[in-house]
Protein backbone atom coordinates (compact mmCIF):
# COMPACT_ATOMS: atom_id res chain seq x y z
CA UNK A 1 0.00 0.00 0.00
CA UNK A 2 1.40 3.39 -1.05
CA UNK A 3 0.58 5.62 1.89
CA UNK A 4 2.39 8.56 3.45
CA UNK A 5 1.40 10.42 6.61
CA UNK A 6 1.14 14.21 6.54
CA UNK A 7 3.48 16.45 8.48
CA UNK A 8 0.75 17.10 11.06
CA UNK A 9 0.09 13.39 11.50
CA UNK A 10 3.81 12.72 11.98
CA UNK A 11 3.88 15.50 14.57
CA UNK A 12 0.97 13.92 16.46
CA UNK A 13 2.73 10.55 16.50
CA UNK A 14 6.11 11.95 17.54
CA UNK A 15 4.70 14.21 20.23
CA UNK A 16 2.56 11.48 21.76
CA UNK A 17 5.35 8.89 21.56
CA UNK A 18 7.74 11.19 23.44
CA UNK A 19 5.16 11.98 26.10
CA UNK A 20 4.20 8.35 26.67
CA UNK A 21 7.85 7.33 26.66
CA UNK A 22 8.51 9.77 29.50
CA UNK A 23 5.37 9.10 31.58
CA UNK A 24 4.04 5.63 30.80
CA UNK A 25 6.74 3.04 31.32
CA UNK A 26 5.67 -0.44 32.41
CA UNK A 27 6.37 0.07 36.12
CA UNK A 28 4.39 3.33 36.15
CA UNK A 29 1.48 1.64 34.39
CA UNK A 30 1.51 -1.09 37.02
CA UNK A 31 1.18 1.54 39.74
CA UNK A 32 -1.79 3.06 37.89
CA UNK A 33 -3.72 -0.17 37.46
CA UNK A 34 -3.03 -1.38 41.00
CA UNK A 35 -4.24 1.86 42.60
CA UNK A 36 -7.76 2.24 44.01
CA UNK A 37 -8.93 4.30 41.04
CA UNK A 38 -7.10 2.25 38.42
CA UNK A 39 -5.66 5.28 36.65
CA UNK A 40 -3.81 8.56 37.07
CA UNK A 41 -6.16 11.43 36.09
CA UNK A 42 -3.14 13.69 35.50
CA UNK A 43 -2.27 11.72 32.36
CA UNK A 44 -5.70 12.41 30.83
CA UNK A 45 -5.42 16.08 31.74
CA UNK A 46 -1.99 16.28 30.14
CA UNK A 47 -3.20 14.57 26.97
CA UNK A 48 -5.95 17.19 26.75
CA UNK A 49 -4.41 20.42 27.96
CA UNK A 50 -0.68 20.07 27.36
CA UNK A 51 -0.65 18.02 24.15
CA UNK A 52 -4.09 18.69 22.69
CA UNK A 53 -4.36 15.01 21.73
CA UNK A 54 -8.03 14.70 22.66
CA UNK A 55 -8.78 17.19 19.91
CA UNK A 56 -6.96 15.21 17.21
CA UNK A 57 -10.06 14.06 15.24
CA UNK A 58 -12.20 17.16 15.77
CA UNK A 59 -12.67 20.26 13.62
CA UNK A 60 -10.73 23.41 14.41
CA UNK A 61 -13.99 25.26 15.07
CA UNK A 62 -14.35 23.14 18.24
CA UNK A 63 -10.72 23.75 19.22
CA UNK A 64 -9.50 20.49 17.68
CA UNK A 65 -6.64 19.68 15.32
CA UNK A 66 -8.86 19.21 12.27
CA UNK A 67 -8.18 15.49 11.84
CA UNK A 68 -10.32 12.40 11.64
CA UNK A 69 -10.10 8.62 11.68
CA UNK A 70 -6.41 8.49 10.69
CA UNK A 71 -5.50 10.72 13.60
CA UNK A 72 -7.49 8.43 15.90
CA UNK A 73 -5.57 5.45 14.52
CA UNK A 74 -2.24 7.16 15.19
CA UNK A 75 -3.17 7.91 18.80
CA UNK A 76 -4.54 4.40 19.36
CA UNK A 77 -1.40 2.75 17.95
CA UNK A 78 0.81 4.76 20.30
CA UNK A 79 -1.44 3.89 23.25
CA UNK A 80 -1.15 0.24 22.20
CA UNK A 81 2.62 0.42 22.42
CA UNK A 82 2.38 1.25 26.13
CA UNK A 83 -0.84 -0.77 26.71
CA UNK A 84 -2.41 2.49 27.77
CA UNK A 85 -5.57 2.42 29.87
CA UNK A 86 -6.71 5.95 28.99
CA UNK A 87 -10.38 6.10 27.87
CA UNK A 88 -9.58 7.54 24.44
CA UNK A 89 -11.54 4.87 22.57
CA UNK A 90 -14.96 5.30 24.25
CA UNK A 91 -14.67 9.04 24.75
CA UNK A 92 -12.99 10.42 21.64
CA UNK A 93 -13.45 7.72 18.99
CA UNK A 94 -16.93 6.43 19.84
CA UNK A 95 -18.77 9.25 21.61
CA UNK A 96 -16.87 11.89 19.67
CA UNK A 97 -17.70 10.09 16.43
CA UNK A 98 -21.38 9.97 17.31
CA UNK A 99 -21.46 13.66 18.19
CA UNK A 100 -19.68 14.62 14.97
CA UNK A 101 -22.20 12.59 12.97
CA UNK A 102 -25.21 14.13 14.71
CA UNK A 103 -23.92 17.70 14.95
CA UNK A 104 -26.03 20.55 16.23
CA UNK A 105 -26.37 21.78 19.80
CA UNK A 106 -25.33 18.46 21.33
CA UNK A 107 -22.01 18.46 19.48
CA UNK A 108 -21.45 22.15 20.20
CA UNK A 109 -21.91 21.53 23.92
CA UNK A 110 -20.03 18.25 24.40
CA UNK A 111 -17.13 18.18 21.93
CA UNK A 112 -15.31 21.12 23.58
CA UNK A 113 -15.73 19.33 26.92
CA UNK A 114 -14.13 16.20 25.46
CA UNK A 115 -11.25 18.18 23.95
CA UNK A 116 -10.64 19.94 27.28
CA UNK A 117 -10.53 16.62 29.13
CA UNK A 118 -13.54 17.48 31.26
CA UNK A 119 -15.79 14.74 29.86
CA UNK A 120 -15.13 10.99 29.93
CA UNK A 121 -17.82 9.03 28.12
CA UNK A 122 -18.35 5.27 28.42
CA UNK A 123 -20.14 3.32 25.68
CA UNK A 124 -22.90 1.18 27.22
CA UNK A 125 -24.00 -1.04 24.35
CA UNK A 126 -23.22 -4.69 25.19
CA UNK A 127 -25.82 -6.92 26.87
CA UNK A 128 -25.47 -10.47 28.22
CA UNK A 129 -27.59 -12.01 25.46
CA UNK A 130 -26.45 -9.72 22.65
CA UNK A 131 -23.12 -11.21 21.55
CA UNK A 132 -22.13 -9.01 18.55
CA UNK A 133 -25.69 -8.15 17.44
CA UNK A 134 -26.06 -4.40 18.03
CA UNK A 135 -29.86 -4.61 17.64
CA UNK A 136 -30.32 -7.43 20.18
CA UNK A 137 -31.39 -5.16 23.04
CA UNK A 138 -33.46 -5.67 26.15
CA UNK A 139 -32.67 -2.23 27.50
CA UNK A 140 -35.65 0.01 26.77
CA UNK A 141 -36.33 3.73 26.71
CA UNK A 142 -40.04 4.29 27.20
CA UNK A 143 -41.49 7.63 26.13
CA UNK A 144 -42.65 9.67 29.12
CA UNK A 145 -43.89 13.17 28.31
CA UNK A 146 -41.07 15.07 26.65
CA UNK A 147 -38.47 12.62 27.95
CA UNK A 148 -37.88 8.91 28.41
CA UNK A 149 -37.62 6.30 31.16
CA UNK A 150 -34.57 4.07 30.72
CA UNK A 151 -34.53 0.50 32.05
CA UNK A 152 -32.16 -2.42 31.51
CA UNK A 153 -28.69 -3.87 32.04
CA UNK A 154 -25.44 -3.22 30.18
CA UNK A 155 -22.39 -5.48 30.52
CA UNK A 156 -18.64 -4.85 30.54
CA UNK A 157 -18.86 -1.11 30.05
CA UNK A 158 -15.22 -0.09 29.70
CA UNK A 159 -14.18 3.12 31.50
CA UNK A 160 -17.55 3.44 33.25
CA UNK A 161 -15.94 3.76 36.72
CA UNK A 162 -14.27 6.97 35.51
CA UNK A 163 -17.06 8.31 33.30
CA UNK A 164 -18.93 11.59 33.56
CA UNK A 165 -21.42 10.49 30.89
CA UNK A 166 -22.77 7.32 29.33
CA UNK A 167 -23.55 6.73 25.67
CA UNK A 168 -26.38 4.19 25.83
CA UNK A 169 -28.15 2.09 23.19
CA UNK A 170 -31.77 1.25 23.95
CA UNK A 171 -34.89 0.04 22.24
CA UNK A 172 -37.62 2.67 21.84
CA UNK A 173 -39.82 0.46 19.68
CA UNK A 174 -40.09 -2.81 17.78
CA UNK A 175 -39.03 -6.26 18.93
CA UNK A 176 -35.66 -7.66 19.98
CA UNK A 177 -33.25 -7.79 17.00
CA UNK A 178 -35.41 -5.56 14.80
CA UNK A 179 -33.32 -2.97 12.96
CA UNK A 180 -36.02 -0.38 13.53
CA UNK A 181 -36.70 0.91 17.01
CA UNK A 182 -33.09 1.33 18.21
CA UNK A 183 -32.04 4.68 19.69
CA UNK A 184 -28.90 6.24 21.11
CA UNK A 185 -28.77 8.44 24.23
CA UNK A 186 -26.06 10.52 25.90
CA UNK A 187 -26.79 10.87 29.62
CA UNK A 188 -25.15 12.07 32.80
CA UNK A 189 -23.70 9.22 34.87
CA UNK A 190 -25.11 10.62 38.11
CA UNK A 191 -28.80 10.39 37.23
CA UNK A 192 -31.03 8.79 39.83
CA UNK A 193 -31.61 5.09 39.20
CA UNK A 194 -28.21 4.25 37.66
CA UNK A 195 -26.56 1.43 39.62
CA UNK A 196 -22.96 0.45 38.85
CA UNK A 197 -20.85 -2.56 39.80
CA UNK A 198 -17.22 -1.82 39.02
CA UNK A 199 -14.39 -4.32 38.53
CA UNK A 200 -10.92 -4.65 36.96
CA UNK A 201 -10.60 -6.43 33.64
CA UNK A 202 -7.96 -9.01 32.75
CA UNK A 203 -6.09 -6.50 30.55
CA UNK A 204 -5.66 -3.89 33.28
CA UNK A 205 -8.63 -1.67 32.46
CA UNK A 206 -11.71 -0.98 34.58
CA UNK A 207 -15.28 -1.75 33.58
CA UNK A 208 -18.76 -1.92 35.06
CA UNK A 209 -22.03 -3.76 34.98
CA UNK A 210 -24.62 -0.98 34.74
CA UNK A 211 -28.27 -1.28 35.72
CA UNK A 212 -30.82 1.35 34.72
CA UNK A 213 -33.72 1.27 37.15
CA UNK A 214 -36.42 3.50 35.67
CA UNK A 215 -33.98 6.33 34.98
CA UNK A 216 -35.72 9.52 33.88
CA UNK A 217 -33.83 11.19 31.02
CA UNK A 218 -34.63 14.33 29.08
CA UNK A 219 -35.65 14.36 25.45
CA UNK A 220 -32.49 16.19 24.40
CA UNK A 221 -30.42 13.20 25.52
CA UNK A 222 -31.47 11.47 22.28
CA UNK A 223 -28.74 11.50 19.60
CA UNK A 224 -30.24 11.40 16.13
CA UNK A 225 -33.76 10.23 15.39
CA UNK A 226 -35.89 8.12 17.68
CA UNK A 227 -35.89 4.49 16.58
CA UNK A 228 -33.54 5.13 13.66
CA UNK A 229 -30.23 5.00 15.51
CA UNK A 230 -28.89 1.63 14.35
CA UNK A 231 -27.03 2.89 11.24
CA UNK A 232 -25.28 5.50 13.39
CA UNK A 233 -24.42 2.88 16.02
CA UNK A 234 -23.04 0.57 13.32
CA UNK A 235 -20.96 3.43 11.97
CA UNK A 236 -19.38 4.36 15.30
CA UNK A 237 -18.73 0.70 16.14
CA UNK A 238 -16.96 0.28 12.78
CA UNK A 239 -14.87 3.36 13.59
CA UNK A 240 -14.09 1.86 16.99
CA UNK A 241 -13.20 -1.47 15.39
CA UNK A 242 -10.49 -0.02 13.15
CA UNK A 243 -9.28 2.04 16.12
CA UNK A 244 -8.70 -1.12 18.18
CA UNK A 245 -7.02 -2.63 15.11
CA UNK A 246 -4.61 0.31 15.26
CA UNK A 247 -4.12 -0.29 18.97
CA UNK A 248 -3.44 -3.95 18.18
CA UNK A 249 -0.64 -3.05 15.78
CA UNK A 250 1.08 -1.15 18.59
CA UNK A 251 0.59 -4.08 20.98
CA UNK A 252 1.81 -6.59 18.39
CA UNK A 253 4.86 -4.48 17.57
CA UNK A 254 5.92 -4.46 21.22
CA UNK A 255 5.28 -8.20 21.53
CA UNK A 256 7.57 -8.79 18.55
CA UNK A 257 10.26 -6.38 19.74
CA UNK A 258 10.21 -7.79 23.26
CA UNK A 259 10.46 -11.35 22.00
CA UNK A 260 13.28 -10.50 19.58
CA UNK A 261 15.21 -8.84 22.40
CA UNK A 262 14.68 -11.88 24.62
CA UNK A 263 16.05 -14.27 21.97
CA UNK A 264 19.19 -12.13 21.75
CA UNK A 265 19.72 -12.33 25.52
CA UNK A 266 18.64 -15.89 26.34
CA UNK A 267 21.35 -18.47 25.82
CA UNK A 268 21.30 -22.22 25.26
CA UNK A 269 24.36 -24.33 24.56
CA UNK A 270 26.47 -21.22 25.09
CA UNK A 271 24.90 -19.13 22.30
CA UNK A 272 21.90 -16.75 22.10
CA UNK A 273 18.78 -18.59 20.97
CA UNK A 274 18.45 -15.90 18.28
CA UNK A 275 21.12 -17.89 16.42
CA UNK A 276 18.73 -20.83 16.01
CA UNK A 277 17.22 -20.85 12.53
CA UNK A 278 13.79 -21.98 13.64
CA UNK A 279 13.53 -18.95 15.95
CA UNK A 280 14.82 -16.63 13.25
CA UNK A 281 11.97 -17.84 11.05
CA UNK A 282 9.53 -17.28 13.92
CA UNK A 283 10.71 -13.69 14.42
CA UNK A 284 10.25 -13.00 10.71
CA UNK A 285 6.76 -14.49 10.75
CA UNK A 286 5.83 -12.32 13.74
CA UNK A 287 7.22 -9.22 12.02
CA UNK A 288 5.21 -9.96 8.88
CA UNK A 289 2.01 -10.28 10.92
CA UNK A 290 2.65 -6.87 12.49
CA UNK A 291 3.19 -5.20 9.12
CA UNK A 292 0.19 -6.88 7.52
CA UNK A 293 -1.98 -5.81 10.46
CA UNK A 294 -0.76 -2.24 10.07
CA UNK A 295 -1.53 -2.21 6.34
CA UNK A 296 -4.99 -3.72 6.80
CA UNK A 297 -5.75 -1.19 9.54
CA UNK A 298 -4.79 1.73 7.29
CA UNK A 299 -6.92 0.27 4.52
CA UNK A 300 -9.92 -0.10 6.83
CA UNK A 301 -9.46 3.42 8.19
CA UNK A 302 -9.30 4.99 4.74
CA UNK A 303 -12.58 3.29 3.75
CA UNK A 304 -14.67 4.49 6.70
CA UNK A 305 -16.25 7.22 4.56
CA UNK A 306 -17.54 4.77 1.92
CA UNK A 307 -21.19 3.63 1.70
CA UNK A 308 -22.22 1.34 4.55
CA UNK A 309 -21.70 -2.05 2.89
CA UNK A 310 -18.29 -1.15 1.47
CA UNK A 311 -17.25 0.31 4.82
CA UNK A 312 -18.41 -2.75 6.73
CA UNK A 313 -16.65 -5.14 4.35
CA UNK A 314 -13.36 -3.24 4.66
CA UNK A 315 -13.62 -3.06 8.44
CA UNK A 316 -14.40 -6.77 8.72
CA UNK A 317 -11.49 -7.67 6.45
CA UNK A 318 -9.16 -5.61 8.64
CA UNK A 319 -10.49 -6.93 11.96
CA UNK A 320 -10.40 -10.56 10.82
CA UNK A 321 -6.77 -10.21 9.77
CA UNK A 322 -5.74 -8.29 12.87
CA UNK A 323 -7.50 -10.71 15.23
CA UNK A 324 -5.73 -13.68 13.64
CA UNK A 325 -2.41 -11.80 13.67
CA UNK A 326 -2.75 -10.76 17.31
CA UNK A 327 -3.39 -14.39 18.22
CA UNK A 328 -0.34 -15.58 16.28
CA UNK A 329 2.05 -12.93 17.59
CA UNK A 330 0.82 -13.20 21.17
CA UNK A 331 1.02 -16.97 21.34
CA UNK A 332 4.47 -17.07 19.76
CA UNK A 333 5.71 -14.41 22.16
CA UNK A 334 4.58 -16.44 25.16
CA UNK A 335 5.84 -19.72 23.73
CA UNK A 336 9.29 -18.25 23.08
CA UNK A 337 9.54 -16.75 26.56
CA UNK A 338 8.26 -19.88 28.27
CA UNK A 339 6.78 -19.72 31.77
CA UNK A 340 8.35 -16.34 32.55
CA UNK A 341 6.19 -14.82 29.82
CA UNK A 342 3.03 -15.04 31.91
CA UNK A 343 4.42 -13.64 35.15
CA UNK A 344 3.06 -10.36 36.50
CA UNK A 345 6.55 -8.87 36.64
CA UNK A 346 7.26 -9.16 32.92
CA UNK A 347 5.61 -6.73 30.49
CA UNK A 348 5.21 -9.31 27.73
CA UNK A 349 2.40 -11.12 29.55
CA UNK A 350 0.44 -7.89 29.92
CA UNK A 351 0.76 -7.15 26.20
CA UNK A 352 -0.45 -10.70 25.55
CA UNK A 353 -3.53 -10.12 27.72
CA UNK A 354 -4.44 -6.97 25.84
CA UNK A 355 -3.87 -8.67 22.48
CA UNK A 356 -6.16 -11.49 23.58
CA UNK A 357 -8.93 -9.08 24.56
CA UNK A 358 -8.61 -7.19 21.27
CA UNK A 359 -9.13 -10.45 19.36
CA UNK A 360 -12.81 -10.48 20.33
CA UNK A 361 -13.48 -6.78 20.98
CA UNK A 362 -16.20 -5.55 18.58
CA UNK A 363 -16.28 -8.95 16.91
CA UNK A 364 -14.05 -12.00 16.71
CA UNK A 365 -12.18 -13.31 13.67
CA UNK A 366 -15.02 -15.74 12.90
CA UNK A 367 -17.71 -13.07 13.26
CA UNK A 368 -15.98 -10.68 10.88
CA UNK A 369 -15.16 -13.39 8.35
CA UNK A 370 -18.85 -14.27 8.33
CA UNK A 371 -19.92 -10.62 7.99
CA UNK A 372 -17.43 -10.05 5.18
CA UNK A 373 -18.67 -13.13 3.34
CA UNK A 374 -22.32 -12.11 3.68
CA UNK A 375 -21.65 -8.59 2.38
CA UNK A 376 -19.46 -9.65 -0.54
CA UNK A 377 -21.74 -12.49 -1.66
CA UNK A 378 -24.79 -10.21 -1.42
CA UNK A 379 -23.14 -7.89 -3.94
Amino acid sequence: MDFTYTETQDMIRDTLARFLGDTYDFETRQKFINSDSGRDPAIWTALAQELGMLGAPFAEEYGGLGGGALENAIVMEELGKVIGIEPYLPTVVIAGGALKAVGGAQADAMIPEIIAGNAIIAFAYAEPQGRYDLANLRTTARKDGSGYVLSGHKSVVYAAPWATHLLVTARTGGNARDRDGVSLFLIDVNLTGIVRRDYPTVDGNRASEIYFENVAISGDALLGGEGTGLPLIEQIVDEATVAVCAEATGVMQKLHEGTLEYTQQRKQFGVPIAKFQVLQHRMVDMFMEVEQARSMTIMGTLKLELPANERMAAVSAAKAKVARGANFVGQNAIQTHGGIGITQELAIGHYFKRATMIESQFGSHDYHMDRYERIVLAD
